[in-house]
């Protein structure tokens, strides 16, 4: 079977290429952003919000999830920050007129672009089944229709209830609570498509399935590897920090298949050097690697620094660390000496002068700290490459210390928060004891559904309700074609939204919009205006007040939908909960967060300290390790080759510069030279002559699954410096071809960073 992407009504008539960037920020950034939040909210509003973004009495920012420092500028924002308030701030507005000029059928054939420049949402919309508009609805009669289906359901687990990263604490922990009072774990959440890897791993090797470093360390660091990561783009604020780091003497090591703009050179214009001068250079060394080559690149580290200890005992190993706080060095160490460099090489496209220079990098090094992204958590291998980067760092003692540690840097602002707040579908049996003892109902203890695995349960008609709580699941899924089809099998979808995205067009045979407040917006219930906390990638827990007059009267905040909804199932004197009271005060939400959720303790009086508290972390704090051994853990981790097919190529998604996750903002990405498109394809001018195609050329890609084929048509061939036999295009246009069973090991991630495609010529 061929599955094909639709097409849809972003052409590539005017579609420009121009040499990429060596640079990132300046001040074409800082015109990018204000040029963005003009276009949408207007002078006034751009100041009212962009000078409150990230500050200490402000609101977060709805973009990543990166720290602040306890010191802020008063423009604590990046460019991709300030598009993401603008569009969520956006003056421009979407109302029952709207629906009724646009039939669903056609929306479902619009790009994500087109679909987010509409504007906010201001009223709840429901589709009846066997039509193809939405039309207004009042917010009880939604209520009353969710309700009716999940009571009609034969078992809990027939429903599926989603999470994005936008979600604050308070509305996570009122979901989850709900959920489970409802009867089941199926709460799958984006983590599952982005960082469920570096969970795993971290959770296997250290006892806690997060980073251990603060920015602190990072400026206190010797020596940074930045691993599959385009902070340019996706975590712009991180170069800020990274030039604080140079500054303070650490050398960079930049690992990636593509010379990202980010990675090479900085113009922070906040400061004179990078308005007028050349900026930072930040890579100190740059390894293009071909994709999937991670693990055999830190396994050749380590066996250069076993093979320096040899030499020199005593100079290298962290041997009182090793010895008190580890478990499994000698079987580690074993396998790593005895590498096969052949292989080695060839996993990684580097040569061996380039990994030994790396190594004499990492010994005139006291602390190290890995930071990585997507770029390793999305293949099939990647738990096994990050259980092997903390070997690496283990073997000298560089966890637990200033200055070193592991940094996964998860992207949607509170991602990482709501895991901490039980938005996951295999919870830990302490967290369902404490659900148990706060409200006196026994949660189930089946694990639910994750992403992937809620996909297939709505294709096989499994599951039947489908509630997404934020997010774009449609577009932000594999296996596009599927998805769709899954989706649209479900008796009833639901979407709490701010915005118009792809999965209000493709959705069940009844369907409901639910409109909400966003970050940037006052929120007032019974009890007086409220605030909400989120954490950030560093486990730094802090709260967000927003400022501006909702976008319509008729919004209701995440708390009060999910509130109201569970009066309207479990009846308004729920013996268990008090919905009323949550949605009336936050407050008595974060008191319950305090006495289930350990680290919290306090909950209310540390979330009004400006700058917010820090959470414990055994590993950084301590050096202790929760694991099944009670000590961090070395993993022997086997060295396979990613090796395809004649002909192929390995492809990895990626977004673009105007772009954060699903949402669009505009058509350009100009660190890599793109204007006025999407659809193109970055291959290295090697394999492109070895396949008798040219720069400008148009073809489809092709990815091959037991299956069938995959195929997304269409694409502009871009000559470019990736690393051999790869290749690059953007999500979510090429999610099409990530095959939904093609996931990673343990954590069951797509693996959407090593799809194996083929270039054909344009089918037309």
């Amino acid at each position: 079977m061929t599955r094909k992407a639709p097409r849809d009504d972003v052409g590539d008539e005017r579609l420009e290429i121009r040499p990429p960037k060596d640079w990132a920020g300046g001040i074409p950034a800082v015109g990018h952003a204000l040029g963005t939040a003009y276009r949408q909210m207007g002078a006034g509003r751009t100041a009212l919000t962009l000078l409150r973004v990230n500050q200490k009495h402000g609101f977060d920012c709805p973009g990543c999830a990166w720290p602040e420092g306890d010191h802020r500028s008063p423009a604590e924002f990046c460019e991709n920050g300030a598009k993401a308030v603008a569009e969520e701030a956006t003056v421009r507005r979407i109302t029952p007129e709207f629906f009724a000029a646009h039939p669903v059928s056609e929306l479902a054939g619009r790009s994500d672009y087109w679909l987010g420049q509409q504007g906010r949402l201001t009223e709840p919309m429901h589709k009846p089944a066997g039509a193809d508009h939405y039309e207004p609805v009042s917010w009880e009669r939604a209520f009353a229709i969710i309700a009716r289906e999940l009571k009609a359901l034969a078992s809990a687990d027939e429903a599926v209830f989603y999470t994005s990263g936008r979600t604050s604490n308070e509305a996570a922990f009122a979901y989850q609570l709900f959920v489970r009072r409802f009867g089941t774990n199926n709460l799958p959440d984006c983590s599952n498509m982005c960082h469920e890897s570096s969970g795993s791993a971290l959770t296997e090797t250290l006892g806690i399935g997060k980073g251990t470093v603060l920015l602190d360390d990072l400026y206190q660091a010797e020596l940074i590897f930045v691993v599959g990561q385009n902070p340019g783009t996706n975590h712009p604020r991180m170069l800020s920090a990274l030039e604080k780091a140079k500054r303070n003497g650490a050398r960079i090591v930049a690992v990636n298949p593509l010379p990202e703009a980010g990675l090479l050179r900085f113009k922070n214009p906040q400061r004179a050097s990078g308005v007028a001068g050349g900026g930072t250079t930040l890579s100190d060394r740059f390894l293009q690697i071909r994709l999937g080559g991670d693990c055999a690149l830190f396994q050749a580290l380590s066996s250069l620094l076993l093979a320096a200890e040899d030499a020199a005992p005593g100079t290298v190993v962290d041997r009182e660390f090793v010895d008190e706080h580890t478990h499994g060095f000698d079987e580690w160490a074993a396998h790593v000496r005895d590498l096969d460099w052949a292989e080695v090489l060839e996993a990684t496209g580097l040569t061996r002068a380039e990994i030994e220079a790396t190594a004499q990098d990492v010994l005139a090094a006291r602390s190290v700290v890995v930071c990585w992204a997507m770029g390793l958590t999305q293949h099939k291998k990647s738990v096994p490459t990050i259980r092997e980067i903390v070997n690496f760092l283990l073997l000298r003692g560089n966890v637990g210390r200033p200055g070193a540690g592991v940094c996964p840097v998860r992207g949607h602002s509170n991602v990482q928060g709501d895991r901490t707040m039980g938005i996951y579908e295999k919870p830990p049996a302490a967290f369902l004891d404490a659900l148990r003892d706060e409200f006196g109902f026994e949660p189930p203890r089946r694990h639910g559904l994750d992403t992937v695995d809620a996909i297939r349960a709505m294709r096989d008609g499994a599951a039947k309700v489908f509630f997404a709580m934020g997010g774009n699941f449609v577009a932000a899924t594999p296996d596009t074609a599927a998805t769709e089809a899954a989706m649209r099998r479900c008796k009833l979808t639901v979407q709490v939204s701010t915005k118009l995205n792809r999965s209000h067009a493709v959705c069940g045979e009844e369907a409901l919009i639910l409109p909400t407040l966003g970050r940037t917006e006052r929120d007032v219930q019974r009890g007086g205006e409220q605030f909400v906390t989120v954490e950030d990638s560093m486990g730094m827990v802090h709260g967000s007040r927003g400022r501006l007059r909702p976008a319509s009267a008729a919004l209701l905040s995440e708390v009060a939908i999910v509130s109201r909804l569970a009066r309207e199932v479990f009846g308004d004197d729920d013996p268990h909960v008090p919905w009323a009271e949550f949605e009336a005060d936050y407050d008595a939400i974060r008191d319950r967060i305090a006495r289930v959720v350990p680290g919290f303790a306090d909950y209310n009086e540390k979330a009004r300290r400006p700058g917010g508290f820090t959470l414990p972390n055994a590993p950084r704090d301590e050096r202790r390790f929760p694991t099944a051994t009670g000590r961090a853990n070395f993993t022997v981790n086997p060295l396979e080759v990613l090796r395809v097919p004649a002909g192929r190529l390995l492809l990895q998604t990626i977004r673009s510069h105007d772009q954060y996750n699903t949402t669009i903002y505009g058509l350009d990405d100009r660190y890599r030279g793109v204007r006025n498109g999407r659809r193109v394809v970055f291959v290295h001018p090697d394999d492109l002559a070895e396949r008798g195609l040219a720069d400008g050329d148009m073809v489809d890609l092709v990815s091959e699954w037991p299956d069938g084929e995959r195929v997304a048509p269409g694409f502009r061939v871009v000559a470019y410096s990736t690393a051999r036999g790869c290749c690059a295009a953007y999500f979510p246009e090429t999610n099409v071809l990530v095959p939904l069973d093609s996931v990673a090991e343990t954590s069951n991630t797509p693996t959407s960073k090593s799809v194996v495609v083929s270039l054909r010529p344009a089918s037309g």
